[in-house]
Order: C-alpha cells, then sequence, then structure tokens
C-alpha cells in the first residue's frame, strides 16, 4: 500500500466523507435507541439540529462546535430547563456516539451550551377537584381526554400508556400488562372514568355507535399518517387506519395547549391523592411500580388542598353560647 492509499484509507477511516443524514440515521439504527418513543425523541432532536447547521448533504466532520451551540440556542434556547436538556442530551449522545464508537471526526456540544438547573417543584401535584373540571372538559377530543384520564387513573409514566396496543387491553378487568426493565410483566389498571371511554376510542370511524372496532395495533395514534422518511417499524402502525402511535413529544405540547399541564403531573397527582386518603406507602408504591421507598415517599408529598385542611385543627375551639 502506497503512503497515499494508507492516508486515504485513515482520512476515510475518521469520517471525512460521512454526511449528516449517514451519521444521525446509523446512530439512530443502534439499540440504544430502540424504544420507539426514545428514538422519536432523539430523532426529532437530531434532524432539527442538523436542519438548522446546513442540511443532511452537509459533511459531519466540516461542522463546528460553535455551530452546534449556536443550533441548540436558536432552537431550545427560551424552552424550559427540562426541553433545553432533554433535547441537549439527545444532540450530545448522538455527536458522542460518532467520536468514540465510530471514531469519526465530529463536533461537540460547546462547554458553554451546558445543562440547566432543574428546580424540584413540589407544587406539581394538582388538586384532585381542579383535575377533575380539566379532566371533564367536553372539549377535549376523545383520544386527548382518554389518554390523560387513563395517565391519572393508571398513576403510570406517559411512556408506557403509549407503549400500549389494542391487544393488550383487558377491558372487562380494566388492567393492562407492562414489561418492567427486568422483563418482569406488571399491570397497570384503570377505573371508571377510562372504561367508559375506551370503547368509544376503539371504534372506527364509520358514523355508527355499533360500528366495526380497532382490534390490533397502537392504541393511542397520531392525527396524520406518517411521512416515508420517518417511518416506523410495523409495530408502531395501525393496521385499520395506516397512523402510527402517537409520540410523546407530541402528547407534552397537547397537554400543554389543552389544560396547562405536563404528563408528569398526573402521575405525581395520583400518587399525592392516593397519600391524601391515607393510603399505605406499600400500596402506593405497588401503584405506581416504584421500587425504592425514598422515592414513592416524594411522590406522595401532601398538596396544597391537604395541607391547607389539616390547617383547621390548628384553629381556637369555637366559644359555645
Amino acid at each position: 500500500m502506497t503512503g497515499a492509499d494508507s492516508h486515504s484509507k485513515i482520512t476515510a477511516l475518521r469520517g471525512s466523507d460521512i454526511t449528516l443524514a449517514s451519521a444521525a440515521d446509523e446512530f439512530l439504527g443502534t439499540h440504544r435507541v430502540a424504544n420507539p418513543n426514545t428514538h422519536r425523541a432523539y430523532a426529532s432532536a437530531i434532524d432539527r439540529t442538523i436542519a438548522t447547521v446546513g442540511g443532511r448533504d452537509r459533511l459531519l466532520a466540516d461542522v463546528t462546535d460553535t455551530e452546534i451551540g449556536d443550533a441548540l440556542t436558536t432552537l431550545w434556547g427560551s424552552c424550559a430547563p427540562a426541553t433545553w436538556n432533554r433535547n441537549r442530551a439527545a444532540v450530545a449522545s448522538w455527536l458522542t456516539w460518532c467520536t468514540s464508537k465510530k471514531r469519526w471526526t465530529a463536533p461537540s456540544v460547546p462547554a458553554d451550551a451546558e445543562r440547566r438547573r432543574e428546580n424540584v417543584d413540589h407544587t406539581k401535584a394538582v388538586a384532585k377537584t381542579r383535575l377533575e373540571r380539566l379532566l371533564s372538559r367536553r372539549d377535549l377530543p376523545l383520544r386527548d381526554k382518554t389518554l390523560y384520564r387513563m395517565l391519572y387513573e393508571t398513576a403510570a409514566r406517559a411512556a408506557e400508556i403509549l407503549s400500549l396496543n389494542v391487544e393488550d387491553l383487558d377491558l372487562e378487568n380494566r388492567r393492562a400488562p407492562l414489561r418492567s426493565k427486568g422483563g418482569d410483566t406488571e399491570w397497570v389498571y384503570w377505573d371508571a372514568g377510562t372504561a367508559r371511554l375506551l370503547p368509544r376510542l376503539l371504534r372506527l370511524p364509520d358514523g355508527h355507535s355499533d360500528g366495526p372496532v380497532r382490534t390490533r395495533g397502537p392504541l393511542f395514534l397520531a392525527d396524520r399518517k406518517p411521512v416515508p422518511a420517518r417511518r416506523p417499524g410495523p409495530e408502531h402502525i395501525c393496521p385499520h387506519t395506516g397512523r402510527p402511535r402517537l409520540g410523546y413529544d407530541r402528547v407534552r405540547v397537547l397537554m400543554d395547549q389543552q389544560i396547562g399541564l405536563d404528563p408528569q403531573q398526573l402521575r405525581h397527582s395520583a400518587a399525592t391523592h392516593l397519600g391524601e386518603q391515607k393510603v399505605p406507602l406499600q400500596l402506593i408504591m405497588a401503584k405506581t411500580r416504584h421500587k425504592n421507598p425514598r422515592t414513592a415517599m416524594r411522590y406522595t408529598r401532601p398538596g396544597g388542598e391537604a395541607v391547607a385542611e389539616v390547617t383547621g385543627f390548628l384553629a381556637p375551639p369555637r366559644r359555645t353560647h
């Protein structure tokens, strides 16, 4: 091998001819983003960053750290710390993989684009009376009302509920199985509110209340069919409608617009309301499927309504005439 050939091979190995699109596609095909919700979130952040720094055909090696930092600031600089951190982490994970795993010449997230502090908000639990009014609003679309009600009644994580398929549902017993991180099957349970809405959600839009229903595929569906460039696998497409599974990021946007809440607040509120009803911590852990009592205790801190109610016990005794 000549010196020129050796130099060309080393240059190629360093990824000087790798485009942003190729680098993104290879990363998004790895096991670390195999979870469909993680894949959608990472793909969205990476694709938007690529578009901001010059497009899919630009060479990865030509992009500078400063351009990455500027793109992050342009896209999410004015967003909440949690949104900034989530998208920053997705882009950083991609670029780190490019340099550490593939040995490509690639930029990195600059030091001045650091993580932002997310303040712990102990007021996240929503008062039960207010939450009931929000979830009962007639102007909420059926899909969204069913999802929000199910998130609250199951006290499950949004990603878990969004991963459910129609065939997973045990409608008679008001439950559905989930696969835990350790591979065990765990169950989430819902109550009458969700039970009343689910049959309507599963009905195909043929105009008849007793018409055909969906029997397979994702439970919660996006509004539109997917674009070919980012079409998910067949397991994430409804065989009846051709629409894909609803994504977590879209749910966050919709929930904020419709009822001014974050998906995590429904889970937090459910655990808090159980604690306010003096449900034992062990049962709350079983409901939320927390393994660490300390974590469960954090989620069951009493809300403002409960604190205000017990304050009445400190009032002076009423005078009797």
